[in-house]
């Protein structure tokens, strides 16, 4: 649904619809359908119906973008926590038309648009060689497996483009794409299945980062979490925490205007 967020690097949530399909690694423990599941739904998978909702659900960045332009400020908006907005069935297009319409009424609103399907890109946004500047544009990449699809974000002149490593699956060398990119979010899985993030695996990205003068937002360890010694233990999520080498990480691009 939308709402003001718990997910550390957004304000909002706004979901168009919610369900996907499973595309590799990260999706294995996926978060968003085993919370579909808890609410009674079955919107995961090939021939799954996705989940579509109301105009009063969609009038909701309306609301946001109006209390934010009194303000003076901006605030993201994570689209979409539940889906993939650039999933390529039939079925969604209108609810598609309808959110890219949303972003471009909603200037005040800095629209994250993440996904693991960059090759649907050029076939679904409408706008081609000119990205309107509310439009920060990611892709995941969760282990060195995923190098292409960063080299698929990269032909488009979002205003921003980021990077989301999470869940965090193996050591990652991005010096040859940092001076392209603008953010990067990593994250350990989080469930009593999560797969172990390694603690040199972030300070490496967060190193990186620092190297190449980009922002790195570290959002948390997940289940797994190293110890005094370094050794990984697991706490579960909320002990666990988002703790690296005793500070937060939180750093986020600073939108000029």
């Amino acid at each position: 649904m939308g709402h003001a967020s718990k997910i550390e690097w957004t304000h909002h949530t706004f979901n168009p619809w919610w369900g996907c399909t499973k595309v590799s690694a990260a999706c294995k423990h996926c978060y968003a359908q085993a919370f579909d599941r808890r609410t009674g739904g079955a919107h995961w998978g090939a021939k799954a119906p996705r989940r579509f909702f109301t105009d009063r659900h969609w009038s909701e960045p309306l609301r946001w973008h109006q209390a934010a332009k009194r303000r003076g400020e901006r605030q993201r908006v994570f689209c979409a926590s539940m889906a993939d907005v650039f999933e390529p069935r039939a079925e969604l297009n209108a609810a598609r038309e309808r959110l890219w319409d949303l972003v471009e009424q909603t200037p005040n609103l800095d629209w994250l648009l993440l996904t693991k399907r960059p090759a649907a890109i050029a076939s679904l946004a409408p706008w081609s060689d000119s990205w309107p500047d509310n439009v920060w544009l990611g892709v995941t990449v969760e282990s060195d497996k995923w190098y292409s699809r960063i080299d698929r974000l990269l032909r488009y002149p979002a205003r921003v483009r980021f990077l989301s490593c999470e869940p965090l699956l193996s050591d990652l060398d991005l010096s040859h794409y940092l001076p392209e990119l603008d953010w990067v979010i990593a994250g350990g899985e989080s469930g009593p299945k999560a797969r172990p993030t390694q603690p040199e695996w972030v300070r490496s990205l967060r190193d990186q980062c620092a190297d190449a003068n980009i922002s790195f937002h570290f959002k948390q360890w997940g289940h797994w979490a190293p110890d005094p010694s370094g050794d990984l233990i697991a706490l579960g999520k909320k002990r666990a925490g988002r703790l690296l080498d005793s500070r937060t990480w939180d750093a986020v691009p600073h939108y000029i205007g």
